[in-house]
């Protein structure tokens, strides 16, 4: 079994001056044996310190880390059983793709070398590099220069997986690709994966369940749709879902949201998720922003187009409000024709809106997953 538990894992450097710096605080996360978890936050949060102390190149400064039940924070890496994919791949320049697949078992096991150059084969096979076995890695592009380092890691039969951020340095189309082949080969080998991000695009489409950081600390742990639908606070709504949330400040006047440009009417039940917050964010993705004939209803408000961005399936409308220069985005279908200038009336649906307390950020009210499953048939 291979379960991998952080149990309030915390590192702390020290800066030249005396000073400390926590890198990671108090981060508690359980990964479910042949779990894909995908770690994500902006950079300096901390995802790739953490995953550096599961491989055991970094110490930990306190908590502990546990592989199958046992604590394995005091081990060397070469006991851990935990092979590591890096941003850089790390292939030896003067080894074939044969040897650098190789040379890890030849080190550590007593493995025999026609057992050896078996598993090679057998694995560059199915990573689809078998013709490559015996060319240098200046001779690989990119996208196979990351197989070979992810056969490297995969002959070792490990009993998890780390991955620093493996298909950054790949174009934007092969990284498309390589995304679908790491999750088609991660369900095929069933094992504990953890994966480090800042691209929140790969952390909705790859993980089973994902984890967000911000500042060193654990903001939310949950499946993508729960993270993008239900988020724990405001951070977690911005950094997840592109084009970002909608964000407007608003102070509490009763059951009525009232901001710079516009007020908000709520139901009994969203004002009474609001308990005694008296400042809020208010939020709304772009493609709930409904983009409407006319005015009359409680959250239907005049705006003006800035900026259209038309992407083909769809369009990013910039929308202000009169003057100001602040925009807001609504994601609209790709065949609507929309024109900078022109005016538009935005919706706002209740049903479709989140709101944050404006002092610490939680979520107060968000749109129910189960609303949007019932919305949208399975397939």
């Amino acid at each position: 079994m291979s379960e991998l538990a952080l149990e309030r894992l915390s590192k702390v450097f020290t800066d030249d001056d005396g000073s400390d710096i926590v890198a990671v605080d108090d981060v508690s996360v359980d990964i479910e044996d042949g779990e894909f978890l995908v770690l994500v936050g902006p950079s300096g949060c901390g995802k790739s310190t953490t995953l550096r102390m599961v491989a055991g190149l970094e110490t930990v400064t306190s908590g502990d880390i546990l592989l199958g039940g046992e604590s394995i924070a005091a081990m060397g890496p070469q006991e851990r059983d935990i092979a590591m994919v890096f941003q850089s791949y790390a292939l030896y320049p003067h080894m074939t793709v044969r040897e650098n697949m190789s040379f890890g078992l030849e080190e550590s096991t007593d493995m025999a070398d026609a057992e050896i150059r078996e598993l090679v084969e057998e694995t560059a096979g199915t990573l689809g590099i078998g013709e490559l076995l015996d060319r240098k890695p200046s001779e690989l592009s990119g996208g196979q220069q990351q197989r070979v380092a992810l056969g490297r890691a995969i002959v070792r039969d490990p009993e998890v997986f780390l991955m620093d951020e493996p298909l950054s340095n790949l174009d934007a189309k092969l990284r498309s690709n390589m995304r679908t082949e790491l999750q088609r080969l991660q369900e095929d080998l069933g094992v504990t994966t953890m994966y480090v991000t800042h691209d929140q695009t790969e952390a909705m489409t790859m993980g089973d369940r994902i984890a967000v950081l911000d500042g060193g600390e654990l903001q939310q742990v949950g499946t993508p749709l729960e993270c993008y639908h239900e988020p724990a606070n405001r951070f977690v709504a911005g950094f997840i879902g592109e084009p970002s949330m909608n964000f407007f400040e608003m102070t509490v006047e009763g059951d009525t949201l009232v901001g710079e440009h516009f007020s908000y009417p709520l139901s009994d039940e969203s004002a009474s998720s609001l308990g005694d917050s008296e400042r809020v964010t208010l939020g709304i993705r772009p493609e709930d922003v409904e983009l409407v004939d006319a005015t009359g209803g409680d959250h239907e408000y005049e705006t003006v187009v800035d900026v259209v961005e038309p992407m083909g399936n769809e369009n990013s409308v910039y929308l202000t409000f009169g003057d100001d220069p602040e925009t807001f985005v609504a994601t609209v279908g790709g065949m609507r024709s929309v024109e900078a200038g022109a005016t538009a009336v935005a919706r706002f649906p209740e049903e479709a809106v989140h709101i944050f307390d404006g002092a610490t950020g939680d979520a107060l009210k968000n749109r129910r997953l189960a609303d949007v499953e019932e919305a949208e048939p399975r397939v």
